[in-house]
């Protein structure tokens, strides 16, 4: 086994009370059943409550982000006390895990891990905006620009959800062939794996990640981490689409379909087009096309990550939405 084949499980970073941990302002928690149910056989966890870190207190006075000359800014509802500098400064106290992190899911609405659209108020306690982030959230994403992250709320919609789950299995891989005593060869190999997987997220993406491993025995080493890493995570944060996956899905097809009879070749084909009109999921092609490339031993094909990008056992493909 090479190093690039090395099997990695994913490290994910996740709001405390997302898995059960009674933290949340009012004692309770948010326990999110696909974290906790699904994914968490797949991943280990590094749970972090950054209100319970800096000492606020089961249960608190509610928080909320207020508008100020600095920038939106954490408030205490009992006294009004400023808590931004400590929640933000929570992800600098773990930055040394959160570098080995593969993945992030916040908690959404909270004024410290939320993500996306948090509301803001005047010192009245008066609305005025809905544009906020969460202060430890902001700081994480500073920190870290290419790790995948996303809010708990946003895990309902199937194409997000599978769309992270991805990113971070692939952030894994990334991860481990960097963590092992890794050759050029391996980088060959590796790209070579995630080709397709990249082609069907950003065709640029894929050329550029190539234009780096082609340099890869003349350059730096930590200049081609640096390069590949940026440019890998970057390609694959791009969502897909269905014309993209039905490309990568012929691209597959065009490998095998020599050696297939009619018949096979044709149901082949439907389920392609079947899934890039919107009537099958994903997973129909993806089945086949695996099943084909495994009985014909088609070795190139079958080894693509785009085929197997995460535990099956996931079942992410398995919605039309998708």
């Amino acid at each position: 086994m090479n190093a690039s084949d090395l099997p990695v499980r994913p490290v994910v970073g996740v709001s405390s009370c997302l898995i059960g941990a009674p933290v949340r302002y009012n004692g309770g928690h948010s326990r999110h059943r696909f974290l906790t149910d699904e994914l968490d056989r797949h991943v280990d966890w590094l749970p972090i409550c950054p209100e319970a870190e800096i000492g606020l207190g089961v249960p608190r006075p509610t928080l909320r982000l207020q508008d100020s000359e600095d920038g939106d800014r954490v408030i205490s509802s009992a006294d009004g006390a400023d808590h931004s500098d400590d929640l933000a400064n929570t992800a600098d106290l773990h930055l040394k895990q959160l570098r080995r992190l593969d993945g992030y899911v916040l908690k959404n609405k909270s004024p410290s891990c939320g993500l996306y659209a948090l509301p803001v108020y005047d010192a009245s306690g008066n609305r005025l905006r809905g544009t906020g982030r969460g202060a430890f959230a902001d700081r994480l994403t500073t920190l870290l620009p290419s790790l995948p992250v996303e809010e708990q709320g946003r895990l309902s919609d199937a194409a997000l959800r599978e769309h992270f789950v991805e990113r971070v299995f692939a952030h894994a891989r990334l991860r481990g062939l960097w963590e092992s005593d890794w050759a050029a060869r391996d980088l060959v190999e590796f790209h070579t794996r995630h080709k397709l997987q990249l082609m069907a997220h950003s065709p640029e993406g894929y050329r550029e990640t190539g234009r780096i491993v082609a340099r890869v025995g003349s350059a730096e080493r930590e200049e081609t981490v640096s390069a590949y890493t940026e440019a890998f995570h970057r390609a694959l944060a791009v969502r897909s689409s269905r014309g993209k996956h039905a490309n990568a899905l012929q691209h597959v097809f065009g490998m095998i379909s020599t050696l297939l009879d009619d018949s096979r070749r044709h149901d082949l084909l439907a389920g392609i087009e079947d899934y890039r009109r919107g009537d099958a999921p994903l997973s129909l092609p993806v089945a086949l096309l695996r099943h084909h490339c495994a009985a014909e031993d088609v070795t190139w094909a079958s080894e693509q990550t785009y085929l197997r990008p995460y535990p099956d056992a996931l079942r992410l493909r398995h919605p039309v939405a998708v």
